[in-house]
C-alpha cells in the first residue's frame, strides 16, 4: 500500500505528468478530431483552394447535385408525391386565396390592360360603362379562377417536374441542404463531438499501458492514428447502429438517430414545409420550371374569358368599337397580365404559412410511420458515401498530435 510520503514523491517526479499526460491527451485528439470531422462536413459552403485537390468544400455542399436527387428518391418518394402535397395544399384553398387577393385590385389591374391595349378608348369610355366593365371583372374573377385550379389540379403531374423543383432548390442553397441535416441530426453530431474526448480518453489508457512496457518511438504516433481512426468509426456507427431496438439486460439498445425518430421527423419536416415544398416553391415551378410553357398556355386560356365576363351585353358593341382584332388584342393583355400575377398572391406569408401546417402534418405523420431502415436515410447519406475521409482525416490528425506529444512532452 503507497503511503502519503510515497504518493507525494510519485508526484514530484517530472515522468510522472509526462505518463499521466497520455490518456489526457488522446481524450483531447479525440475530441478534436471529431470536432474537425464535423466542421469539414458542412464547411466551407464553396470550395476554398486551388482545383482540384489542394483545397477543401464542405462534403454535404460539395455534395449537393448528387445529394439533393438521392433526397428525392429515398426520402421525399417514401413521404408523399407532388399530388399528395398539392392536396394537401388544398386547390381550392388556394383559388380563393388568389380571389381574395385579386379582387380588390381588380379595377386597378383593368385600368392597366385597357391603358396599354386601347388607352383611347378606355379614357372616352362612359362612366357607367366602365363600372360595368368593373363589376363583370369582378364577377367573373372567382369562377375562372376556380375552373384554372380544377385544370391545374387535374393535371399537376403534367406541369410540375417535382424532382426537378427540389433539387433545383437545394443546389441553389447548399446552406439549406446543410440545415436539414444540422438541425435534424444536432443531438447526432454533438454526441460524435463528445465521444471522441471519452473515447479518446479509454484508448489513451491502453496506449499509456503499451508505452510504459514498450516505449518505442512509434508507440505514440501510432496510437494518435488509433484514437483519431476508432473515435470517428465508433461515434458514427453508435449512430446508426444497431438499426433495430435491441434488448441488452436492462436496457434496449438502438443507434441513437434512429431512437429519435419522432423528434427528428418534427424538426425536419418543419424546415421542409418552410423552405421548399411551399405554396410559393410550387407557384413558381409552375410559372418558370422547365415545364412553364404547358402551364403559361393554361393560364393565359382561362384568363382570356374574363375580358368577356368585364364586357358582358356590350360585348358586340365592343367588339364593333375597337374591332375584332382590338378586341384580341384586349383579351392578350389579360393573358399577359394574368402570368405577370400569377405567383404574386404567394408572396402571403400568412398564407404559405397555413398551408405549411397543413402539409407537415402530413409529411410528420409518414414520417414517424416509417421503419428504421428506411428512417436512417435522413442523416446517413451525408455520411455514407464519404465517411471515409472523415475517418482518415482524424487518424492523420491523431497521428501528428502522437508525434507532437513525443517530440514536446517525451523529448524524443
Amino acid at each position: 500500500m503507497i503511503d502519503l510520503e510515497s504518493l507525494q514523491n510519485l508526484l514530484r517526479q517530472p515522468d510522472f505528468w509526462k505518463y499521466a499526460s497520455i490518456p489526457f491527451v488522446a481524450a483531447v485528439v479525440g475530441w478534436a478530431t471529431n470536432w474537425v470531422a464535423v466542421k469539414l462536413t458542412f464547411v466551407p459552403l464553396e470550395f476554398i483552394g486551388l482545383r482540384p485537390f489542394l483545397g477543401w468544400q464542405g462534403i454535404i455542399p460539395s455534395k449537393a447535385e448528387k445529394m439533393a436527387p438521392t433526397f428525392v428518391d429515398t426520402t421525399m418518394s417514401r413521404l408523399g408525391t407532388l399530388r399528395d402535397v398539392f392536396d394537401g395544399m388544398e386547390p381550392r384553398k388556394i383559388g380563393d386565396h388568389v380571389v381574395r387577393y385579386l379582387e380588390p385590385r381588380m379595377n386597378d389591374y383593368t385600368d392597366e390592360v385597357m391603358a396599354q391595349s386601347n388607352p383611347v378608348l378606355w379614357e372616352n369610355l362612359p362612366d357607367l360603362l366602365r363600372q360595368q366593365v368593373y363589376s363583370g371583372a369582378r364577377r367573373g374573377l372567382p369562377r375562372i379562377v376556380r375552373s384554372m385550379m380544377r385544370e391545374i389540379h387535374e393535371r399537376i403531374e403534367e406541369l410540375i417536374d417535382f424532382k426537378h423543383m427540389i433539387v433545383t432548390r437545394l443546389v441553389e442553397d447548399r446552406a439549406l441542404l446543410n440545415r436539414l441535416f444540422l438541425e435534424s441530426g444536432a443531438k447526432e453530431f454533438r454526441f460524435i463531438i463528445r465521444s471522441g474526448f471519452y473515447f479518446g480518453f479509454l484508448f489513451g489508457l491502453v496506449q499509456l499501458a503499451v508505452w510504459v512496457v514498450y516505449p518505442a518511438w512509434w508507440v505514440l504516433p501510432l496510437f494518435g492514428l488509433i484514437v483519431g481512426w476508432a473515435t470517428n468509426w465508433i461515434a458514427l456507427n453508435l449512430i446508426f447502429r444497431p438499426l433495430e431496438p435491441v434488448q441488452v439486460g436492462f436496457w434496449t439498445v438502438q443507434g441513437l438517430f434512429l431512437k429519435r425518430q419522432m423528434e427528428v421527423a418534427a424538426v425536419w419536416c418543419h424546415i421542409v414545409t418552410r423552405n421548399i415544398l411551399t405554396a410559393r416553391q410550387l407557384m413558381n415551378s409552375l410559372m418558370h420550371g422547365p415545364r412553364s410553357e404547358l402551364s403559361r398556355k393554361l393560364v393565359v386560356k382561362h384568363a382570356k374569358p374574363i375580358v368577356d365576363e368585364a364586357v358582358g351585353l356590350i360585348k358586340p358593341a365592343a367588339q364593333f368599337t375597337v374591332g375584332l382584332r382590338g378586341y384580341a388584342d384586349i383579351r392578350a393583355s389579360v393573358g399577359e397580365k394574368a402570368l405577370d400575377l400569377s405567383t404574386v398572391p404567394f408572396d402571403d406569408p400568412v398564407f404559405n404559412e397555413g398551408r405549411a401546417q397543413v402539409i407537415e402534418r402530413l409529411l410528420r405523420q409518414r414520417m414517424e410511420a416509417l421503419r428504421p431502415a428506411e428512417f436512417q436515410d435522413l442523416l446517413r447519406p451525408c455520411f455514407q458515401e464519404d465517411e471515409w475521409k472523415l475517418i482518415l482525416t482524424g487518424a492523420v490528425l491523431g497521428a501528428l498530435a502522437g508525434v507532437a506529444q513525443l517530440v514536446f512532452v517525451f523529448g524524443v
